[in-house]
């Protein structure tokens, strides 16, 4: 279950809104889109994260939170929720449309938090998920409504002044405990605050001051600017008059060094680490080594926020606050030099993860997730400029197996595109980008521009000596032919083989390795030359710690021993891949290994199991939206109707769909024959694997109920009381009903 919460939302006591949480509450059962309106600043990211905490429990898919902040392009939002929903992009198909069909069943709250700057992606997306969705349920906030039919405007207003006090009081307690005391304070406080109007940002801003000015002090240098900046005609509402205002006194506040880091790090997009903001925010009259004193000023006056993650320290500007900074950037005339030392430092980075990709891929994949909002805002600014094309060309093409781990082969497949249009056909960068396009089109299944790629790569190559990129043609042809079941597979491969081991390119030969096995046991039934090829990637992915290599070799081993050798060999390493898949994080090969331990089930006699993993593979398939029709489809379709006619239709697709309802880490445990971890007995009572939920329908079903009792006894739908009696049977090993039964009785008995 998805609900995680922005840090920046959830990192402070929640003061306030109570009423406006119930009411919102209550138009989630009544409206598909609730939108959440106002100004910026007025507290409506910290609401809709309350409220999807608090609603959660009615959502059974769980909920999700979107920050959209980061992204500047709406033909991103899409790709954003997808990664979110921890969905993987292995097809040719948009990724709305992923999107769409993984939450087609499903009962979820979705929260797109800050959906003006994209209003018009935002607005679209949302009336496809809301008519192909029946039962996803969209919070949104925004400076403007979506517009889009059944929205239910909620106008976020700032708080009444009672809490606004109370939420200066809390904030300035965690600076100073004592800095409000006695009931003068009290009153200034409270006039301060309506001078605020009550808005929580201006409040916090104001409360970052309390170290060093008393209540009264703040209140007399806000009044005489508030009044000047509230008078008079003026565009904006006297709201966001005031915000500014705030947010102007703030600014004026800070050493000039401070508001030097603040409007740099405004070209950051999400959040940055100590050394990106060395690189980008240092510079000029700032020394690099004063740059986390500066940053440290800045937290401790709230216009950064800190969060760690993976142990390293992290900091973000509001958004409101961002956009303030940014316009003090562009109007110094610093915005496109700060942007180009950004897109340089996320230029060094990706080439450093491509070169230490083999031996420390786990780490960089971690990293780079973390700043892929960052790749994303260099990315932009460079082809936003032609003569940066070919520098984006070079970041969009390396590390590409990050691309293809994460699931985002249709994203680097746009930046390709967008980059091999802009930038010089002769640019050193553009045979290997063509290259990386080539691969990704060929793992979504895109014949007709796979074509069109290789044809203009191999211009490239007539045109030269350069033997690297020959061998590279060589591997993209061996893998088509691979994937299209052509005996030329084995040649092509080999060939490219022997080139890169010439060269020295350990990390370029190991994929074509993989293709040499496993095709070479297809097509000679040569068993003994697959498992030396497939043991020799194995041993050189292991020596450099290259796990998604190891994964990659192990699986080849598996296919060919299933398919050609000994059965328990192939169980062995399937599962060592599985293990290693997990590590990574790679959805994609998680499907094909799970789907290999059920042709290795079925092998072995073991149909139910066999059955219950096609489910559970299925599943997996559906999140990277895919199928094994795609790579796989001679052996899952051969072991997949053996399994079908041996149980027959009824049982098949009782276990089917007891594995393709497991959670992740159930169908996990289950692929790899692991038991989930039994909590500990209390008083002697017996371990019980079942949630209460499961222990309760296990129950109904000894009492003798059906399914459509047991949802009518727990207003439940009959589809999610045959949900939880399969997860029970599948938890328990059991294949009837009667077993649930008897377990529950005897379980009682031995309570008794």
């Amino acid at each position: 279950m998805l609900s995680s919460a922005p840090v920046s939302a959830e990192s402070t006591s929640y003061v306030g809104r109570a009423q406006e949480g119930a009411a919102i509450r209550r138009l989630l059962g009544q409206a598909r889109l609730v939108t959440l309106a106002g100004p910026g600043g007025v507290g409506k990211t910290r609401l809709a994260a309350r409220v999807m905490r608090d609603s959660v429990r009615a959502f059974e898919h769980g909920a999700v939170f979107v920050e959209l902040a980061p992204v500047r392009d709406g033909a991103l939002v899409a790709n954003l929720v997808a990664d979110r929903l921890g969905l993987q992009d292995r097809s040719d198909a948009s990724a709305t449309r992923i999107v769409i069909e993984h939450l087609r069943h499903q009962t979820r709250l979705l929260v797109l938090d800050n959906c003006e700057h994209v209003i018009d992606a935002c607005a679209g997306f949302v009336a496809e998920i809301l008519a192909e969705c029946p039962r996803v349920v969209v919070l949104a906030t925004s400076r403007q409504s979506l517009a889009v039919a059944g929205e239910r405007l909620v106008p976020v207003q700032p708080l009444p002044t009672a809490d606004a006090v109370r939420l200066f009081l809390d904030r300035a307690a965690a600076i100073w405990p004592d800095a409000v005391d006695g009931e003068a304070a009290r009153q200034e406080l409270t006039e301060l605050c309506r001078r605020l109007d009550g808005l929580p940002l201006a409040i916090e801003l104001a409360a970052a001051r309390i170290r060093s000015l008393s209540p009264a002090q703040i209140l007399d240098r806000l009044s005489g600017r508030l009044t000047l900046l509230t008078t008079g005609p003026r565009l904006a509402p006297p709201r966001q008059q005031t915000l500014r205002a705030t947010i102007d006194w703030s600014y004026e506040l800070c050493t000039p060094s401070e508001r030097t880091v603040w409007k740099r790090a405004s070209v950051f997009a999400g959040s940055f680490d100590l050394d990106a903001a060395v690189q980008v925010c240092g510079g000029g009259d700032i020394a690099p080594g004063k740059v986390l004193d500066l940053i440290d000023g800045l937290l401790d006056k709230s216009v950064l926020i800190r969060h760690d993650e993976q142990g390293t320290a992290r900091y973000r500007l509001l958004e409101v606050l961002r956009e303030y900074g940014h316009e003090h950037l562009t109007s110094d005339g610093e915005q496109d030099e700060i942007a180009r030392l950004h897109r340089d430092w996320y230029g060094r980075l990706v080439t450093l993860a491509d070169e230490e990709w083999l031996s420390r891929h786990l780490y960089w994949i971690e990293r780079l997730t973390r700043e892929h909002a960052n790749l994303r805002a260099a990315l932009d600014w460079s082809l936003a400029r032609r003569q940066e094309a070919g520098v984006a060309l070079a970041m969009a093409s390396r590390p590409f197996e990050y691309w293809l781990l994460r699931g985002l082969s249709s994203e680097e497949r746009r930046w390709l595109d967008r980059a091999l249009a802009a930038a010089a056909p002769d640019h050193p960068a553009r045979p290997f980008a063509l290259c990386v396009a080539a691969l990704h089109a060929l793992w979504q299944g895109d014949h007709e521009n796979l074509g069109r790629l290789l044809d203009e790569v191999e211009q490239l190559a007539a045109a030269g000596t350069d033997e690297e990129l020959t061998a590279r043609i060589l591997h993209i042809r061996a893998f088509a032919a691979m994937m299209a079941g052509g005996p030329e597979s084995v040649d092509l491969a080999a060939e490219a083989c022997a080139i890169f081991r010439a060269h020295g390119l350990v990390r370029a030969e190991l994929h074509p390795l993989f293709i040499h096995g496993v095709s070479i046991a297809y097509r000679d039934r040569d068993l003994a030359t697959a498992r030396r090829l497939l043991s020799r990637m194995n041993a050189v992915a292991t020596e450099h710690g290259a796990t998604f290599y190891q994964a990659m070799s192990l699986f080849g081993l598996a296919v060919v021993e299933v398919e050609f050798g000994e059965t328990d060999a192939a169980a062995e390493a399937a599962a060592e891949a599985l293990r290693l898949d997990v590590l990574a994080g790679d959805l994609h090969g998680r499907a094909y290994r799970i789907d290999t331990l059920a042709w290795i089930a079925t092998r072995r006699g073991e149909h139910s199991r066999a059955a219950t993993l096609f489910g559970i593979a299925a599943t997996v398939w559906d999140r990277i939206g895919t199928s094994p029709d795609f790579a796989v489809a001679i052996p899952h379709r051969r072991h997949l109707k053996r399994t079908r006619q041996e149980l027959g239709d009824a049982r098949f697709d009782e276990a089917f769909t007891a594995g393709r309802l497991l959670p992740d880490e159930d169908g996990l445990r289950y692929a790899l024959d692991e038991r989930a971890p039994e909590p500990e007995p209390a008083h002697g009572e017996p371990a019980n694997p079942l949630s209460p939920r499961e222990t309760e329908i296990a129950e109904l079903v000894a009492e003798g109920l059906t399914n459509r009792d047991i949802s009518t006894k727990l207003v439940i739908s009959p589809r999610t009381a045959e949900t939880h009696v399969q997860h029970i049977m599948t938890k328990l090993g059991f294949h009837s009903r009667a077993q649930i039964a008897v377990w529950s009785v005897s379980r009682h008995t031995e309570l008794i």
